[in-house]
């Protein structure tokens, strides 16, 4: 098969930034991933990744950029459209059609609690959507299923932010104690406001190129999107209108087996993870799907300090959604930047020490899951 190495990234910081349009973050992200490919890497295509940005988002930034004339193709997948838009760039390269091409994800979210039309107006009516009490009867499955403790729940927020503390590109960038976490106002029990992330603005682009045996940089092993399977009442898809039917395998843990084998490695390889907390309860839910502890045994892995930095997987270095907030678009690509700079060893203070392979993992509306794959 042939290899796809990473040529070039950039990232336009997480945040809130009035005073830039979509496309200014677009061009800001864009025109670091390729300073850093070099002119010899110039994109044969390109694939953006945008929920909200509108009609023709991706031509707007690199016609910015005077840089029209290839494929410019708009991918939407919830918050795994940058994603997406990766497992599309790759696979082009893979089979030959391309030996470079460009995946960027750009988003500006509009305040509040994220609506989708994905969502019929008598669901969103009924509350069958993906809102915060969704999001805590799924907590509170996982603390009846995993005895998961509310106690649990601070201690991811406390680590992701201080994590984020020492990165620059995420939107909040101070630490918080249990006790200001436990103060935070109750939104829907038991989640509290600072255990839900933020959504907000950014962008991130990747260039990829084919990478031959020689190729010393990082390499993409394997980019899986995957839907969900119908049923489950929690499924991100359409929750709170299926049945309660744990034999019934979550997307994520389909997409983490496909591309734990499309890389040859597994979970006991990883020396790094990158995934979705869009509230507290759904990272220690992704410690048991993606397979990094058995069902039932996430509450171990945060209280022995397993996935803080200096344990045995760090998960979420770059501070996660929780102090990055997240712009659906750029979100999934935010994370592959993170894992690329980790394998080259470029992060400073929050270096994850001799990080050979990393994971990075998004779940979004669909329910459209991706799992990343990369090594040095």
């Amino acid at each position: 098969m042939i290899g796809v190495g990473v040529a070039g990234v950039g990232i336009h910081p997480f945040g809130r930034f009035p005073d830039h349009t979509v496309t200014d973050l677009g061009v800001d992200a864009v025109r670091a991933a390729l300073a850093e490919a070099g002119a010899a890497t110039s994109p044969q295509a390109a694939f953006c990744g945008t929920a909200y940005g509108g009609v023709a988002s991706g031509h707007r930034v690199l016609g910015r950029l005077g840089m029209t004339g290839m494929p410019i193709i708009d991918v939407e997948a919830g918050c795994a459209s940058g994603a997406a838009a990766l497992m599309l760039a790759a696979a082009s390269i893979r089979s030959g059609q391309y030996e470079r091409v460009l995946a960027f994800g750009i988003e500006k979210m509009p305040k509040g609690i994220i609506r989708s039309s994905f969502f019929e107006p008598w669901q969103e009516a009924a509350g069958l959507t993906a809102t915060p009490a969704y999001f805590a009867l799924r907590a509170q499955r996982l603390m009846s299923n995993s005895g998961v403790t509310e106690e649990d729940l601070t201690a991811v927020v406390v680590k992701n932010r201080r994590h984020g503390s020492a990165n620059p590109d995420a939107m909040f960038r101070s630490e918080v104690t249990a006790e200001a976490v436990l103060h935070s106002r109750m939104v829907c029990a038991p989640l509290r406001l600072w255990m839900l992330c933020s959504p907000n603005e950014g962008a991130a682009a990747v260039v990829l190129r084919r990478a031959d045996r020689d190729w010393t940089g990082v390499r993409l092993r394997s980019s899986v999107v995957l839907s969900h399977l119908p049923g489950p009442v929690l499924s991100e898809s359409t929750p709170l209108s299926g049945s309660c039917d744990d034999a019934i395998p979550s997307p994520t843990w389909r997409a983490a087996q496909a591309a734990y084998g499309e890389s040859d490695l597994g979970p006991g390889d990883l020396d790094l993870v990158e995934c979705q907390d869009t509230d507290a309860a759904r990272e220690l839910l992704a410690y048991e799907e993606l397979g990094l502890c058995e069902p039932g045994c996430s509450p171990g892995l945060i209280r022995d300090g397993s996935t803080a930095m200096g344990g045995r997987v760090p998960v979420n270095a770059s501070g996660g959604l929780l102090s990055k907030g997240e712009p659906l678009g750029a979100s999934a690509l935010g994370q592959v930047v993170e894992l690329v700079r980790q394998l080259r060893g470029e992060c400073g203070s929050r270096q994850v020490e001799g990080a050979r392979v990393g994971l990075a993992h998004t779940i979004g509306r669909g329910a459209n899951t991706s799992v990343v794959i990369l090594t040095r």
